[in-house]
């Protein structure tokens, strides 16, 4: 049987820039299994089935890595939300819209707004921010190929953190050394044998048009390294407010992530702090349609 599909480039408003991803706007019917198929033959970094809703909200959205299912990812529901507008599935957008996905994390709130003629997508992550264990700034270097001294360790050591999918989240003294780090798979196993998610999201501070220069590597999920990572940008964003000294209300931060893989991305990340708690994060950024066809399935 066949399945249309659409191929969109996300936190991108050029074309084979960004982070690749494939939509089936209407994958009821598919199985798990074929799923799963499915995505390793587009071989994204992830690949976005969408269902009808169990709870009576816009759609259900099910997000395959080619190696495993995951609960909730960033992109996904960015090019997911981008080309259902496109296509018409929610209809006229004169002004902007809010529809809610439904996955394994939870809800997922995505606002549908217009700039410069095109289609900007913004999520709300589907959980609050949550920290889990950290690492020494030696085991975080050697996993990814660099010295402790590359390890800025004056906010936070390396610690994992999750608005809905966690990361190993690690800053870096500057653009030089987020340009040399490369994945060491045997300390990559090390990281996993401590309890920690092999999930690594990297990031420096920027002085430029951007806020922060990110790279994540994720290479156990299938994916050796991604372009564009929403989920990843959104706990970075709750990170930083949990240990920032800044009072109540909304920070923001322009992201750019991909560089180094010759696939640029823009994140704009925004986490909300009140009475000293995170209690949510957001991103957003634009896509482009690359193209459509459908794929036979069984």
């Amino acid at each position: 049987m066949g399945y249309r599909y659409f191929i969109c480039d996300v936190f991108t408003n050029t074309r084979f820039g960004g982070n690749q991803l494939a939509v089936l706007p209407e994958a009821n019917g598919l199985s798990d299994t074929q799923m799963q198929q499915v995505a390793r033959e587009f071989n994204f970094s992830e690949s976005a089935f969408v269902l009808p809703p169990e709870q009576g909200h816009a759609r259900r959205v099910r997000i395959f890595t080619p190696a495993a299912e995951v609960p909730f990812a960033g992109h996904p529901n960015i090019g997911t939300a981008f080309v259902l507008a496109t296509i018409g599935s929610f209809g006229s957008i004169d002004g902007p819209i809010t529809v809610t996905f439904e996955e394994k994390a939870g809800l997922v709130p995505i606002t549908i707004s217009q700039r410069s003629g095109a289609f900007w997508c913004e999520l709300s992550a589907p959980e609050r921010l949550s920290l889990g264990k950290t690492v020494s700034a030696e085991s975080l270097a050697s996993a990814v190929s660099l010295d402790a001294d590359d390890v800025v360790t004056t906010t936070h050591l390396p610690q994992v953190a999750s608005v809905g999918l966690p990361f190993l989240m690690a800053e870096l003294k500057d653009r030089a050394a987020l340009t040399r780090a490369r994945v060491n798979a045997q300390r990559f196993d090390a990281l996993a044998a401590q309890g920690v998610t092999p999930d690594v999201h990297l990031y420096t501070k920027s002085a430029d048009e951007f806020d922060i220069r990110a790279r994540m590597f994720a290479p156990f999920d299938g994916v050796p390294e991604d372009p564009a990572t929403g989920s990843a940008n959104c706990a970075l964003a709750g990170l930083l407010r949990h240990y920032g000294d800044v009072a109540d209300g909304t920070v923001s931060w322009r992201i750019a992530q991909g560089v180094e893989m010759g696939r640029p991305s823009v994140l704009e990340v925004h986490a909300e702090k009140r009475d000293g708690i995170v209690v949510g994060t957001r991103t957003g950024g634009a896509s482009v349609l690359v193209c459509d066809g459908v794929i036979d399935v069984g």
